[in-house]
């Protein structure tokens, strides 16, 4: 009888979900944990990106000011403090043209085309440092990303 009482003690399932939990908990956390890392780094590179077109979309209504379309870059990502906004560039440029070959940086010289037939394009980058909130195996714990954005509009 008492050889039948072991047996029956080594076929009792009492505490196994116990056992399956402390071994994939730990697993569950990792998710977790990497769930938010890449969350967070989804957030900043669409906080970025709107970043760099508020900017575009100001400098297509005022192509020549390059410090409002700073500003609006800035004022449209007030959540990412590691923001930096390179300097916007202007130029004139045919409207017809596809290839940007009489592209005129600061509208230094009037491309040869009719004078109704000229735009202003605006280019904006906008870059900010994200850095992790977990030390990550062959990841490194701080990257940059950037975004890029260029408009044309109606010229003068």
């Amino acid at each position: 009888m008492k050889k039948r009482n072991r047996f029956h003690l080594l076929r009792n399932e009492g505490g196994a979900s116990l056992v399956e939990l402390a071994m994939l908990l730990p697993l569950f956390v990792l998710l977790l944990a990497l769930a938010i890392d890449l969350g967070r780094a989804s957030y900043l590179v669409e906080e970025i990106q709107g970043a760099a077109l508020a900017a575009v979309a100001y400098g297509a209504q005022n192509p020549t000011d390059t410090t409002g379309m700073s500003n609006a870059a800035t004022d449209d990502a007030p959540n990412v403090p590691s923001l930096s906004v390179g300097t916007p560039t202007y130029g004139c440029e045919c409207a017809t043209d596809t290839t940007g070959s009489t592209y005129s940086a600061s509208c230094a010289t009037t491309p040869t085309c009719t004078s109704s037939n000229v735009v202003y394009r605006v280019n904006v980058t906008v870059t900010a440092t994200y850095t992790t909130l977990f030390p990550w195996p062959k990841v490194p714990s701080s990257m940059s990303f950037s975004s890029s954005a260029s408009m044309r509009s109606a010229g003068s």
